[in-house]
């Protein structure tokens, strides 16, 4: 199976004094289609191993292959074209535009993909209606609880058939009853061939995943639970 992943020996060193460690030599593969969980405390580099895979920092050294291109030293531009178009991010926080509705929110992703209006409409109502928000597509954020805007941020993050969606800490605001509707969500997005990377300290939610690692010091260890056939 191809690799949507593939890290090899990256690390992250934030200049002191002293210099710190955040990411010590990191290799890990996620083939395609597969969902995958990063557990660890506070501190041992779940947000930093984010950051590199999400194209919002660099690592200081080594290889990070997304669909088996090297994208740890491209220029700007290039990354921000690359986390555009291949990309979906899903926070904790949401992050939705309160005076737009759920529809236009998901339509924004779409900005620079230069389609239509009515092409960005058709594409943005089909990942609403996939995450069960057809009833919901001209509310604003304010009226809608908090499931059903993690909802929408999961849309958006869909829109462009991202080669990544990488979640973090995606029900940290939730209750239970709710976190446990969105991991549905995932599960079922999921099922559609969607490559997903979730960053959590709940193994509660790291448990919906395939498969987990987790990074304690800077450095990946053995699965908590096997990855599925």
């Amino acid at each position: 199976m191809t690799a949507a992943i593939t890290l090899h020996g990256i690390t992250r060193t934030f200049p002191g004094p002293p210099p710190i460690e955040a990411l010590r030599g990191i290799d890990l593969t996620v083939p395609r289609g597969r969902y995958l969980a990063i557990m660890g405390p506070s501190g041992a580099g779940k947000s930093t191993l984010m950051n590199v895979l999400g194209l919002l920092d660099r690592p200081t050294d080594g290889v990070y292959e997304l669909d088996g291109v090297d994208v740890a030293g491209i220029g700007e531009a290039e990354r921000s074209a690359v986390r555009g178009q291949r990309i979906g991010f899903v926070f904790q926080a949401f992050h939705l535009l309160p005076h737009r509705s759920a529809l236009e929110n998901v339509m924004l992703a779409q900005l620079y993909n230069r389609s239509p209006r009515s092409k960005r409409a058709m594409r943005s109502r089909r990942v609403l209606e996939l995450v069960g928000l057809t009833h919901r597509l001209h509310a604003l954020p304010a009226t809608m609880s908090g499931g059903e805007r993690q909802r929408v941020a999961i849309a958006r993050a869909m829109v462009n058939e991202p080669s990544l969606l990488l979640c973090d800490e995606p029900t940290g605001n939730l209750d239970s009853a709710t976190a446990d509707a969105v991991l549905g969500v995932l599960a079922e997005v999921h099922t559609s061939g969607q490559t997903i990377v979730v960053i959590t300290h709940d193994p509660q939610v790291a448990a919906r995943a395939e498969r987990t690692v987790v990074i304690r010091d800077g450095l990946l260890h053995a699965s908590e639970h096997a990855e599925a056939p």
